[in-house]
């Protein structure tokens, strides 16, 4: 009979620490999320350019203009 209470209580405990600490974990390089991600705030990332060097490609633009040579009429 102590056999089978050991057994018992070991299986609650294991059950009891499954429910209180949540599922989130990495599985081939995916983060699957906890039982509490509907609470979870959402995080919000404002669109940017497309172009991240946008500055930098009209700056090259502008210089190859100038350097650039305007055919001649004859």
């Amino acid at each position: 009979m102590n056999h089978k209470l050991k057994h018992a209580t070991c299986g609650l405990v294991v059950l009891a620490s499954m429910a209180l600490t949540g599922c989130q974990g990495v599985y081939s390089g995916q983060v699957l999320p906890s039982p509490y991600y509907r609470g979870d705030d959402v995080q919000y990332f404002p669109k940017g350019p497309e172009m991240k060097l946008a500055r930098e490609a009209a700056a090259m633009q502008e210089a190859k203009a100038q350097t650039e040579s305007t055919p001649q009429n004859r």
